[in-house]
């Protein structure tokens, strides 16, 4: 077993985080603050490649494998949790849903595009009364003719305002259940399609999560992604990437507060002495490294699996359920910490804190893991 990046992927991180300091970090407050989304910045990673690490070069791809893919998310969220979320949602959910179902022809419309960043993608299977159980969707697609007549909300949904290319899930056959759902690929401008309400969070707030509306949406034949009611089947395969993606969020952001709190640890004095010296403040560092060391293990072994052609189900929701958890823990101990200061937004604690919590949320709830993970282990 080789637990070493090899050249190529150490020079890769050194790449993205260089970009991440120099570009991202000091504009960190500001974005958050406004609630403004950075599309400057993620229209130069799509220009240095980093909007399509996973797809092959044919596609207009980087040809790079999840462990280089998982490395640029942790670097990006190392910085701003944001920026990962905007990159992780675009790449491995709207446009790995079309790498992995679309026709050839419709791989070559948009994933070039979307690859080097002159289209952003999102992807909607969350609905108001659908969260955890996704195969109670209500939004329908019906037939007309020759076309598909789109009508519902979608919500919570990462670039929806800046998207210009979008997968949703709908119903297509309710009897059927969730093999009577479709995915659908709608582009920014379509009739009958318009983003709703911004949703105005607690963190992450340079990203756009946004209802989508869809009102006698008309769509043509061939805007039907893979075959009709297979879309639950293949947002669940979707899912077993973008798990992978919430853990390296996850692994990035608790870097962010670990080092936060070290530097912290050995600038801050009281009683005579940097408070690095207590062993109270030295065994939460402790903890918070042990732990983010695990974590990453976890990713990379689910990024390896992936790069092997594997099934990852059980490892990906692993992955994801203990990173995000980590990640929580670290924001937390981190804003200890800093102690009142960790309190106030001239120090990084507090932001770490308010944005970690969406990865135990997102793409599937720690819940929702353990139910996955339990299930794997007692299959026959």
């Amino acid at each position: 077993m080789d637990f070493q990046l090899s050249d190529e992927q150490h020079q890769l991180r050194k790449t993205v985080r260089e970009f991440a300091e120099r570009e991202i970090r000091p504009n960190v407050r500001r974005w958050d603050e406004a609630g403004e989304f950075p599309l400057a910045t993620i229209k130069e990673l799509g220009k240095l490649g980093f909007m399509g690490v996973i797809f092959p070069a044919e596609l207009g791809g980087a040809a790079m494998g999840y462990i280089d893919y998982v490395t640029a998310i942790e670097e990006l969220s190392r910085v701003d949790g944001s920026i990962g979320i905007i990159v992780a949602a675009h790449t491995s959910l709207c446009s790995n849903h079309i790498f992995l179902a679309a026709s050839d022809a419709q791989k070559q419309k948009y994933l070039p595009r979307l690859a080097s960043g002159e289209f952003i993608g999102a992807w909607g299977l969350t609905e108001p009364s659908s969260g955890s159980d996704a195969g109670s969707a209500r939004m329908t697609a019906v037939r007309r003719g020759k076309n598909w007549v789109l009508n519902g909300t979608k919500t919570f949904c990462t670039n929806g305002h800046y998207a210009d290319v979008l997968v949703v899930i709908a119903v297509t056959d309710r009897a059927a259940h969730t093999h009577g759902l479709s995915a659908f690929i709608v582009e920014k401008g379509t009739p009958g399609f318009r983003p709703g309400k911004k949703e105005d969070k607690l963190g992450m707030r340079a990203s756009d999560t946004a209802e989508l509306i869809f009102e006698d949406c008309t769509l043509s034949a061939d805007c039907l992604l893979g075959t009709e009611g297979q879309g639950f089947v293949d947002a669940m395969r979707v899912l077993d990437g973008g798990r992978i993606s919430i853990a390296a969020l996850s692994l990035g952001m608790a870097q962010g507060a670990y080092e936060a709190a070290l530097n912290y640890a050995k600038q801050r004095r009281q009683f005579g002495r940097p408070i690095g010296d207590f062993q109270g403040i030295q065994w939460k560092l402790a903890d918070m490294a042990t732990e983010i060391e695990a974590a990453r293990l976890l990713t990379l072994r689910a990024a390896a699996m992936k790069d092997a052609g594997l099934k990852t189900t059980l490892e990906s929701s692993m992955a994801k359920l203990f990173a995000s958890e980590v990640a929580v823990k670290c924001a937390n101990e981190g804003v200890q910490i800093h102690g009142g200061y960790g309190f106030i937004k001239d120090y990084p604690a507090e932001k770490y804190y308010r944005d970690v919590k969406l990865c135990t949320i997102g793409e599937g709830t720690s819940e929702i893991q353990r139910l996955v993970i339990a299930r794997q282990l007692l299959k026959d």
